[in-house]
C-alpha cells in the first residue's frame, strides 16, 4: 500500500532488513579480509595509494599525511586517525610478521606508545609488499569505482605472496569474528607448492611443510594438538610462553631472563602485572624488576630472586598469572566470493592457489595480447621494408597523411594500425642493422606468443610458473623462523613437583591471618622453657591455630558456616618468625564474615577406606568418607551443616576399627569406637557424641587405640600424658570421665593430642611465643593427675594453641 510517497511497512521487517543490510555491509565492506590477497579494504586501499604515488620501496619516504590524504580523497572517505592508524600498524613490525610498510620515524612501541602524528613520520611500501601490488597494470585483477565513481579501484590485489596466511588478520564483524595467526613465508610457500604438487594432499601431510604459527615477537608454542584442532576445522586455541632463562647471579642468587614475549602483549604492561604481584605477595622471592630493553639487544626483562628462592616456581607462577603465558584463539574466517566462510588450512591455501592460477592466466593473456600487437606492427615494418622504394613513392605522392594511410592499406593490404607505424617510422630504420633488428625482434615475439598461448592451454604450465615465482620470493625474502614449537602437549609444571619437600609449622590467628614457616626455625628446648617468637601478635590478634604438616600435603580449611577449602602446604606465604602473616582471604575464596574455625592435613584425599570425623563445639559429632571432599572448587563446598551458635572444633582422619575420644575444657573426655558413628553426607548435622555440663564445651577431638597416649595441655602451661588405655571404651552421648584434674593454676583444657612419645611438642601463646620440646620429657602421668609445667609464660600470657612436629636435629640457635 502506498500513499504520497509513504510506504506502509512491518517494523520488525523492516528492522531484520535493515540489520542484515548493515551487517553485511560491515562484514564485507569493513571487518573481514579476502581471502584471496589477506586485506580488508582499507589495507588494500592504502597498498594501493602507496603504490599510484609510486612510493614503492626503492622510492624516498615521503610525509604519511600525504599518503593519508591519498587515501581518503580518492579511496576510503573516512576519519584520518583510522586510515593513518591503519599505516602504523602495517609498519609496526612486532605487530605484523612481515610489515607491508617501511616507517620512518616513531611508530609506536611494544610497550602501547602511540605513533608520532602523521605529519612527523614518513612512509612508503616496504620491499614484500612490492609483491602484493605486482602486474596490478597487466589487468590481472577486476576494477570496481570508487565510493564517488571519479575513479577506479581494485577489488582484490594480485598478491603474490600468500598474505593471508603470513601476516594473519584480525577483526570484529557483526555476528562474527576473525583472528588468524602470522606463518613463516617460507613454511607457506612450501605448503602451496606441495598443493600444487598433490591436489588431494591431507592437513596432516600440510602440517609438515606448515609447523605452526609463527608470532613477530617469537616467543614459544606449546602443544599441536592446539594447531592441529586450528588446522582442520579453522577454530583453535594455541598456547604461547615468553622465552625466558635462568641465571646464576652473585652471592648464589639466580635471575630471570624474559626475552621474548607472547604475540600482542604489552610489554610495559607484563612488567607492572608482575610488580603488583610482587607487592601484593603473592609472587615470592623478587627482589628486584628491571625493563632493560633497547634496539640493539631487544627485550630484556630481568627478574631478581633472593637467595634460597626456587626460580623455577616463581617462573611457574609468573605463567599461571601474568601474560607472559598466553592463548591466541584462532578462528579463520575470511571472505570467499564476497561471502564470509570459515576455513581450514587447506581451504585456505586451495583458495589463494585458485586466485594465483587466475592472476597467471590473466597475466599471460595480457602479455599474449601486447606481444600479438607487437608482432603486428612489427608485420607491418616488414614489409614495408621489402618494399619501401614503392612506399616512399606513395607517400610522396599523397597530398594529406590520411590519403597515405588509406593508399597503404590498399596497395600492401595493411591494417591502419601498421600504416599508422610505417608513417611514424624514422628514416634511420633503413639501415642494415634496423632491419637486422626489426627481424630479430620479430622472431623473439612469435616465439614469445607461441609459449604463451602454450601456457594458456595447459594448466599444468600455469602450476609450475605459479610454484618457481613462489619459491623466488621464498629465497628473496627468506628468514629464520621466530617461535619456536615446544612439546606435543602443554604440560603444566606443578609447583609441587618443584619444591623440596619438607615439614612446616602453619599458624593462623583469629583475626584470619595465615603464614607458614619450616619446623627447622624452632629449636628444641626444655621443659619449662619461655620459648621464642613465634608471631607479631597485639591485644585485638591472638593466636589462634597451629598445624604442623608437609609441604606437599593438602590443608583442609573448614569454616563457621560449615564450608571446605583447600590449598596445597607450599601455596601458603612462608614468612618470617616475627611477621604476623597475610590475611587467608588472599589466598581462599571466602565469602565476607566467615571465618576458618578448622584445620587439618591430608596427604592423599583418595584413600580408601578412609574418613573424615567432624567434632563441634556442643558436642555433635558426624563421621563422613574422605573422598566425598576429594575434589574442592576454588569457591569451596559445603563441608558439614552446623546448628545456630554451634562451631566447629575438630576435624581428624580416621580408618576402620579406631578410636575417638573427645576432650571437654572442664577436663571431661569420652572414647567411642568409630563405627558407632555412622557414615553421613556431607549436608547432615551428625549426631551427639558427649553431653556437656553446663558451661562446658569441647575443645579437642583425636584418633586414638591403645598403643597411643593422651597428651593433654591446659591454657595455663601445664601439661600431661596419659597411657589411652586408661580411657575405657563407652556409648557415644555420655559424659565420659576425667582426662585432667582442672584447678584455678592449670586453667582449662585447650587441646589434647595422640601421641607415641617419639614427637615433638610445638606450643604457642596467644602473645605468639613458641617453644619446641621434645615429647619423652613429659611426665606420664594418671587419669586425675594436674601434670607439670611445659611452659613458663609471663605477662599475663595462656597458651593458644599446640601442634606435633617430626623429632629432628636443629642447627638453628635462640634469638
Amino acid at each position: 500500500m502506498e500513499e504520497k510517497n509513504i510506504t506502509l511497512r512491518n517494523i520488525t521487517t523492516e528492522i531484520e532488513n535493515s540489520f542484515l543490510d548493515y551487517s553485511m555491509s560491515v562484514i564485507v565492506s569493513r571487518a573481514l579480509p579476502d581471502v584471496r590477497d589477506g586485506l580488508k579494504p582499507v589495507h588494500r586501499r592504502v597498498l594501493y595509494a602507496f603504490n599510484e604515488l609510486g612510493l614503492t620501496n626503492e622510492k624516498p619516504f615521503r610525509k604519511s599525511a600525504a599518503v593519508v590524504g591519498e587515501v581518503m580523497a580518492k579511496y576510503h572517505p573516512h576519519g584520518d586517525s583510522a586510515t593513518y592508524g591503519t599505516i602504523v600498524r602495517m609498519a609496526q613490525d612486532f605487530n605484523s610478521r612481515y610489515p607491508m610498510v617501511a616507517g620512518q620515524g616513531n611508530f609506536g612501541s611494544i610497550d602501547g606508545d602511540s605513533a608520532a602524528a602523521m605529519r612527523y613520520t614518513e612512509a612508503k611500501l616496504s620491499k614484500i609488499a612490492s609483491e602484493m601490488v605486482r602486474d596490478l597494470n597487466k589487468e590481472t585483477v577486476d576494477f570496481q569505482e570508487n565510493y564517488d565513481g571519479s575513479l577506479k579501484e581494485p577489488k582484490v590485489l594480485p598478491a603474490r605472496i600468500p598474505n593471508l596466511l603470513i601476516n594473519g588478520a584480525s577483526g570484529i564483524a557483526v555476528g562474527m569474528a576473525t583472528n588468524i595467526p602470522p606463518h613463516h613465508l617460507g613454511e607457506v610457500v612450501d605448503a602451496v607448492v606441495a598443493l600444487c604438487d598433490k591436489p588431494e594432499i591431507s592437513i596432516p601431510e600440510l602440517m609438515t611443510k606448515i609447523k605452526g604459527p609463527d608470532f613477530p615477537t617469537g616467543a614459544l608454542i606449546f602443544g599441536q594438538s592446539g594447531i592441529l584442532k586450528a588446522y582442520n576445522t579453522g577454530r583453535g586455541s594455541i598456547v604461547m610462553r615468553g622465552k625466558t632463562r635462568i641465571e646464576q647471579i652473585k652471592n648464589g642468587k639466580e635471575r630471570i631472563i624474559i626475552s621474548e614475549i607472547p604475540y600482542q602483549v604489552n610489554k610495559s604492561k607484563l612488567v607492572e602485572k608482575i610488580a603488583e604481584l610482587a607487592r601484593e605477595k603473592k609472587i615470592e622471592g623478587i627482589t628486584d624488576l628491571r625493563d632493560e630493553s633497547n634496539l640493539k639487544e631487544g627485550i630484556k626483562i630481568v627478574i631478581e630472586l633472593k637467595r634460597d628462592t626456587n626460580s623455577k616456581v616463581v617462573l611457574n607462577t609468573l605463567y599461571k598469572l601474568t601474560p607472559l603465558q598466553s592463548s591466541f584463539g584462532v578462528n579463520m574466517v575470511a571472505l570467499v566470493n564476497g561471502k564470509p566462510k570459515t576455513l581450514n588450512l587447506k581451504e585456505v591455501l586451495y583458495y589463494y592457489l585458485e586466485h594465483q592460477k587466475e592472476v597467471i592466466v590473466r597475466r599471460t593473456k595480457f602479455d599474449l595480447k601486447k606481444a600479438q600487437d607487437r608482432a603486428h606492427i612489427l608485420e607491418g615494418l616488414r614489409i614495408a621494408l621489402d618494399n619501401i622504394d614503392k612506399i616512399i613513392e606513395l607517400i610522396k605522392a599523397s597530398q594529406t597523411t590520411k590519403e597515405a594511410t588509406e593508399g597503404l592499406i590498399e596497395k600492401f593490404n595493411l591494417s591502419e594500425i601498421q600504416a599508422h607505424a610505417i608513417l611514424e617510422m624514422k628514416l634511420q630504420r633503413l639501415t642494415g642493422l634496423e632491419r637486422d633488428k626489426i627481424e630479430n625482434e620479430y622472431n623473439k615475439l612469435i616465439e614469445l606468443i607461441k609459449d604463451l598461448k602454450d601456457i594458456l592451454s595447459k594448466g599444468e604450465r600455469v602450476i609450475e610458473i605459479i610454484k618457481e615465482e613462489l619459491l623466488e620470493i621464498k629465497e628473496k625474502y627468506k628468514d629464520k623462523r621466530r617461535s619456536v614449537i615446544v612439546q606435543d602437549k602443554l604440560e603444566e609444571i606443578e609447583n609441587e613437583d618443584l619444591i623440596e619437600e619438607e615439614q612446616i609449622v602453619i599458624s593462623l590467628s583469629y583475626n584470619q591471618y595465615i603464614k607458614r614457616l619450616s619446623t627447622s626455625t624452632y629449636r628444641s628446648q626444655g621443659r619449662g622453657g619461655r620459648g621464642i617468637n613465634g608471631m607479631t601478635t597485639n591485644e585485638e590478634d591472638n593466636v589462634q591455630y597451629m598445624l604442623t604438616c608437609s609441604t606437599h600435603d593438602h590443608i583442609l580449611f573448614f569454616t563457621d558456616k560449615g564450608k571446605v577449602y583447600t590449598l596445597k602446604g607450599y601455596q601458603i606465604n612462608q614468612m618470617s618468625r616475627q611477621s604476623k602473616g597475610i590475611p587467608i582471604i588472599n589466598l581462599l575464596d571466602i565469602e565476607k564474615g566467615e571465618k576458618v574455625s578448622s584445620m587439618i592435613a591430608i596427604s592423599n584425599l583418595n584413600e580408601e577406606h578412609t574418613g573424615l570425623v567432624f567434632s563441634t563445639k556442643l558436642g555433635i559429632i558426624k563421621k563422613s568418607k574422605l573422598e566425598d571432599y576429594a575434589t574442592i572448587m576454588k569457591k569451596g563446598k559445603i563441608a558439614l551443616k552446623l546448628d545456630d551458635e554451634d562451631t566447629l572444633i575438630d576435624v581428624q582422619k580416621v580408618t576402620k576399627g579406631e578410636d575417638i575420644i573427645i576432650v571437654t575444657a572442664k577436663g571431661q573426655a569420652i572414647r567411642i569406637k568409630e563405627s558407632n558413628v555412622r557414615i553421613m553426607g556431607r549436608l547432615a548435622r551428625g549426631v551427639k557424641g558427649i553431653k556437656l555440663s553446663t558451661g562446658d564445651y569441647v575443645v579437642s577431638m583425636q584418633i586414638i587405640n591403645n598403643d597411643k597416649k593422651i597428651l593433654t595441655v591446659t591454657e595455663n602451661g601445664i601439661g600431661k600424658i596419659t597411657k589411652a588405655s586408661e580411657f575405657k571404651i563407652t556409648n557415644r552421648g555420655g559424659k565420659g570421665i576425667k582426662v585432667a584434674r582442672i584447678t584455678k593454676k592449670t586453667g582449662n583444657i585447650v587441646e589434647v593430642k595422640s601421641v607415641d612419645g617419639t614427637e615433638d611438642l610445638m606450643i604457642m601463646t596467644d602473645q605468639g611465643i613458641i617453644i619446641r620440646m621434645d615429647i619423652s620429657n613429659i611426665n606420664t602421668l594418671s587419669r586425675t593427675a594436674t601434670g607439670v609445667k611445659l611452659i613458663n609464660l609471663v605477662d599475663g600470657q595462656k597458651v593458644a594453641t599446640v601442634t606435633l612436629a617430626e623429632k629432628e636435629k636443629l642447627e638453628e640457635t635462640d634469638e
